[in-house]
């Protein structure tokens, strides 16, 4: 959590309701809080909550939480459905619950998890499936668990502005109430108020995906009771969810999400709303403040929550760029984060290393939420898959000694095939190619050693050693269009054979399997047992490991974009995706530079000619070791192993729906 400056002396007093509460703490067994040697309210002892109360006799209950926010204009507060199942028993003996609180658009449209699971409910309205294990697994713990239909969708009233002030307020003012700061009510339209009184506040917000991103929104409004998030494929500004510095990604805005994902009964009261989304997020690339509004990185210093974020570094849906930017921020801040980082696209961990994932998470909560001292907090900062099923950790991430380290480009032999190197290149050296959008960065990799109208590749020599990349990286380019429009794109690549996670399959590097694992306690309607998943595993002679685009006309970002002169060099920043990546000795890194990315970034309005000046040209990798640790590894000369056979093709990307779904 964030570290704050405090006063070290201790007044007398202090000390005196010190030994009263440790007095206290003695005697009642049935304290808060459980400890690593004893007791906890649920049943835990070595700082685990346990199994104790029965599933199929737990609380399933509505209610509808007023949000103090109409934004479907219709003159009265808007009030959301709030989904909750809890331990009976816990009630009946006066124990309090801590809450894990899933927020999302996706109960009724799209459902959610692998299997897209949708809430249900009996003829009496009452809830009788909660999508994903959650439930089966925690409540029979000691912890309720709230699922939340956003406003506009599902049971709930307003209108879904994707990611905006109704969407955030959706899911804290149900932090709020159950805080005792908000008011709820038994029906969506009654006046009979309900109050939380089973429930500490203790809250954790968990979600992948659009749920994960208001997981994000809602910490970064400070709200008190929300001490840990674990947002999974998570968005951290909705600008870079649908742009890349002006370049547009997918083929429409945040209207055409919230059309797919509000209720039937909210497409008719909510136009208006659909209207202003439609009008501030032209799709020219411009920031507006409507992207001002949804961008929760400014935010980070108002979290008090901590969180234990997941991402797949082949994200190609949520790219993980948002995951660097959040990151960082966060860490500037001082926020307690732990990360687990996948060789998968847009996946659940639940779904890639299920049997370590519900334990890991399991701790993570009852540290946070039932305050159990079993030293989750203390563990590796750092999960890293670095081949199928094959992981890694690290005590910090980036890891101490990561630095940011320049490498540029040079002219090699060919036009178009260069090196990556340390030294810069001589002035008015320069590279060019012709924008081509039917292309893409598997087809610029695979060609990497040949001269192609397409693109600009530079290479290191085979490395002697291993080297690793940690963090996000950025590319410096100064560039001269022949058009009045442009698109850019910068990928780093590992030139070697590698077994991966087939990323670009349907199944974005799982298998989905026939057989299923159970994980908690089930009943009728509501099973805890889940289809297995297995690693979709590739052979590949190269793998993209970083990408980043953007529009040349946003040099000036975040000035709005404009038309380019033909002929004159312009110079523009790429942020590329944060990744974690060993490049191994015998293998090469190489730099793309090209135009449209076909399928992952849509063209310019013309198909330009772009040069590159080499010489203003660097990119800006996160080394672990900086400086030397490349020097080492492109110092003397690789002797590679006999072939053993014709090199594996790279992988060709699915191009990922435009919905942050999963």
């Amino acid at each position: 959590m964030r570290t704050r400056s405090r006063d070290t002396r201790i007044p007398r007093i202090t000390l005196v309701l010190a030994a009263v509460a440790a007095l206290l703490t003695a005697f009642l067994p049935l304290a808060a809080t459980g400890t690593a040697n004893a007791a906890g309210p649920h049943g835990g002892r070595d700082g685990e909550s346990k199994p104790i109360y029965a599933y199929d006799r737990a609380v399933r209950e509505s209610v509808w939480v007023d949000t103090r926010v109409d934004g479907d204009g219709d003159g009265r507060s808007d009030r959301v459905a709030v989904d909750i199942i809890r331990p009976r028993e816990a009630a009946e003996q006066g124990l309090r619950v801590p809450v894990i609180m899933d927020a999302s658009p996706y109960y009724s449209c799209c459902g959610r998890g692998n299997e897209s699971q949708k809430k249900t409910y009996d003829a009496r309205g009452n809830p009788v499936q909660f999508p994903l294990y959650y439930d089966n697994y925690f409540v029979p713990r000691g912890y309720a668990v709230v699922l939340v239909d956003l406003a506009g969708t599902n049971r709930s009233d307003g209108c879904v502005d994707i990611g905006g002030r109704s969407d955030i307020q959706s899911a804290k003012a149900v932090v709020d109430w159950l805080n005792g700061r908000a008011r709820g009510y038994g029906s969506r339209t009654g006046r009979s108020a309900v109050k939380a009184g089973w429930t500490t506040g203790a809250v954790g917000m968990i979600g992948k995906s659009y749920d994960g991103t208001v997981a994000n929104g809602v910490a970064a409004t400070g709200v008190e009771g929300l001490r840990t998030i674990v947002p999974i494929g998570a968005i951290s500004s909705w600008y870079d969810y649908y742009f890349a510095k002006g370049a547009a990604l997918f083929g429409s805005g945040p209207d055409g999400l919230a059309d797919r994902v509000e209720s039937p009964e909210a497409h008719g009261r909510c136009q208006a709303v659909q209207r202003e989304l439609a009008e501030g997020a032209p799709r020219n690339g411009d920031r507006t403040p409507l992207w001002n509004d949804r961008d929760y990185v400014p935010d980070a210093g108002k979290v008090r929550a901590s969180v234990f974020a997941v991402h797949g570094m082949q994200d190609l849906n949520v790219r993980t760029k948002h995951l660097g930017q959040w990151w960082d921020a966060l860490g500037r801040q001082g926020v307690e984060r732990k990360i687990w980082l996948s060789q998968t696209g847009h996946v659940d961990p639940f779904d890639f290393r299920r049997e370590t994932w519900v334990p890991t998470l399991h701790h993570w909560f009852d540290h946070y939420l039932l305050g159990y001292d079993n030293g989750v907090e203390r563990e590796p900062m750092a999960d890293i898959e670095r081949a199928p099923d094959q992981w890694s950790t690290d005590r910090t991430w980036p890891p101490s000694g990561t630095r940011a380290t320049a490498l540029r480009p040079a002219a090699g032999p060919a036009a178009g095939v260069g090196t990556l190197g340390l030294k810069p290149a001589p002035p008015g050296t320069t590279a060019a190619f012709t924008d081509d959008p039917k292309l893409n960065e598997q087809d610029w990799a695979a060609h990497i050693d040949e001269s192609t109208p397409g693109k600009a590749g530079f290479t290191t020599p085979p490395l002697t050693r291993d080297l690793r990349l940690s963090g996000s990286s950025t590319v410096d380019l100064t560039v001269t269009p022949s058009t009045t429009s442009a698109h850019l794109s910068a990928v780093l690549v590992d030139l070697g054979p590698a077994t991966i996670r087939d990323y670009g399959a349907t199944g974005e590097g799982i298998l989905t399997l026939a057989d299923r694992s159970c994980w908690g306690s089930s009943a009728t309607g509501d099973s805890a047992c889940f289809k297995r998943t297995e690693a979709d595993r590739e052979q590949v002679g190269h793998t993209v490991l970083s990408r980043g685009w953007a529009d040349l006309g946003h040099y000036a970002e975040p000035a709005p974009g404009r038309a380019l002169t033909p002929g004159k060099p312009y110079t523009i920043t790429l942020d590329l995706a944060a990744t974690d990546h060993v490049v191994p000795a015998g293998h090469r890194l190489a730099l793309v530079v090209a135009g449209t990315d076909a399928g992952l970034v849509e063209p310019a309005s013309t198909t330009p000619r772009l040069t590159v000046d080499l010489s203003g040209t660097s990119a800006r990798l996160p080394l672990v070791g900086g400086y030397a640790a490349f020097a080492r590894a492109t110092a003397g000369h690789f002797r590679p192993a006999p072939s053993t056979g014709t090199p594996p093709h790279g992988i060709r990307p699915q191009v990922p729906d435009h919905l942050p779904a999963g």
